[in-house]
């Protein structure tokens, strides 16, 4: 195949559809013979994912790595960050955790031209590989307080030479300010990058935007190559904290309800999409006391910080109502929410908390302390004592301990997560509902004869569906053409 400059796709604001929109070109290209991959320089998200060298990435370049038909590497999200409290994030460079920072020492402190160096090193070795690469922006291009310090929009998108499509969000209103506003903002190098102008989400008939179109490209001398239809059928990982927020949050009628607690330091909550697409199952995120108590199973999922999260839910009395269900139903920790569930959380080296212990809910009889090190891992694994292996991976700072014949997983031979011999159990393994098996289990707490659907399978008919989405709508023959030549 012929060599593509790389296609960079960036936003007049965040949540306006650019991971969905990376994907699936990610997809098509594949579809057409191209080898992509996917690259973001820097994700702030608590969602993330380990790789198969056991580094850690954001869980949208691992999605989008999925898509492309690759295993995701740390070259395509070189700098991460995690936020573990109101004001710090953990630092994620290459994979591996380099210290914690408060956003202002972050965004105006003297590091960054360090990372931005190691993020083009990162971008030009996956570059060297994979063709063309599908670079993904963060939020607004046009922060014009924060631009000079950016390392993840226009200046990566110059560094890589890269053709650049603004993305808008029709759906939130003001599209006309919102893309030619962005536009006005840019600086005249800027300006030149830019190819084309992607319209998302648009409710009703596309063609009820002619005249839209029309009347951008008169204002920005710009390109409209795609006014993308709003797909509520397509179903693909969303990690913006903003898609949480998206999420059901009440108990519903005739269905197995599955309650996840709604913590404040949540991670991961892509953990449990596979749930969302089981018709007989309603997966709703809470913190509401009578909406626990309607639950038929009880999550505790990860946080980035487990004792400010546990004493959290001391705080709103969360804790008395996880105690009393788990005498009537399933309670489920995943990572910290397993963590919680134990007797005590120690924090010795205060890797998350000032506070050196904490107890924890006291349902299971495990011990956990925090350590400097975190354990990125994939992970195949046994449940229970089902003969199938199984997928997951790990990414926690803590070790627990479980007495003998209470583990509810086998690694090698080796004993992962605790359960309690009846209908409750834990473990680190983030994934571990994207195996069919374990989630027939669950769902037969209420419906003994059900059998869950092949998520795996589920997954990749959805990039299918998102590249033909993109095919139809978006104009990837000139964008492909534009590729071809000196961007």
């Amino acid at each position: 195949m012929q060599k593509l400059q790389p296609i960079m796709l960036v936003g007049t604001g965040s949540d306006v559809g650019k991971s969905w929109i990376t994907t699936g070109i990610c997809r098509w290209l594949k579809q057409k013979g191209y080898t992509p991959a996917p690259f973001k320089a820097q994700n702030m998200s608590l969602n993330s994912f380990s790789t198969p060298d056991n580094l850690e990435i954001g869980r949208a370049q691992a999605v989008q790595a999925e898509a492309c038909g690759i295993p995701p590497t740390v070259a395509m999200n070189p700098i991460l960050l995690k936020p573990s409290s109101v004001n710090k994030s953990q630092i994620v460079l290459h994979g591996k955790p380099i210290g914690d920072q408060t956003a202002k020492e972050y965004f105006l402190g003297d590091n960054k031209k360090h990372l931005f160096e190691e993020a083009k090193k990162s971008f030009h070795q996956l570059a060297s590989k994979q063709n063309p690469i599908v670079m993904e922006g963060a939020g607004s291009i046009s922060e014009l307080n924060l631009k000079h310090r950016d390392i993840v929009n226009m200046r990566m998108a110059a560094a890589a030479n890269a053709c650049v499509y603004l993305v808008a969000d029709i759906d939130k209103g003001g599209v006309f300010g919102s893309v030619y506003g962005t536009i006005e903002l840019l600086e005249e190098w800027e300006r030149k990058l830019v190819k084309g102008i992607i319209i998302n989400k648009f409710r009703g008939d596309t063609a009820l935007f002619i005249d839209g179109k029309k009347k951008l490209e008169e204002l920005t001398k710009i390109p409209v190559l795609g006014v993308l239809p709003y797909a509520k059928d397509i179903v693909i990982e969303e990690e913006d904290s903003v898609a949480l927020n998206q999420r059901a949050t009440t108990a519903i009628e005739n269905k197995l309800n599955v309650a996840v607690v709604k913590l404040h330091y949540m991670s991961n909550y892509t953990d449990f999409q596979s749930l969302e697409q089981e018709p007989l199952i309603n997966l709703y995120f809470t913190r509401n006391s009578e909406e626990l108590n309607k639950a038929d199973v009880l999550i505790i999922p990860g946080t980035k910080n487990t004792i400010e999260d546990l004493i959290a839910l001391k705080k709103d009395g969360l804790d008395t109502i996880i105690k009393k269900q788990y005498a009537h139903i399933p309670v489920i920790g995943i990572c910290g929410g397993y963590q919680m569930l134990g007797n005590t959380v120690k924090d010795p080296f205060s890797v998350e908390s000032n506070n050196l212990q904490e107890e924890g809910l006291g349902l299971f009889d495990i011990e956990t302390t925090l350590t400097k090190t975190k354990q990125t891992i994939q992970r195949n694994f046994q449940f229970k004592n089902f003969k199938q292996l199984c997928e997951g991976y790990e990414i926690h700072m803590g070790e627990t301990i479980v007495p003998k014949n209470k583990h509810l997983n086998r690694i090698n031979n080796k004993e992962e997560g605790y359960f309690d011999g009846n209908k409750s159990w834990g473990t680190y393994l983030h994934g571990i509902f994207d195996n069919q098996e374990i989630v027939t289990e669950l769902l037969q707490v209420k419906y003994p004869n059900a059998e869950a659907i092949n998520y795996k399978v589920f997954k990749s008919a959805q990039f299918d569906k998102l590249a033909d989405w993109i095919d139809e709508n978006l104009d990837m023959e000139t964008i492909v053409k534009n590729s071809a030549q000196e961007c």
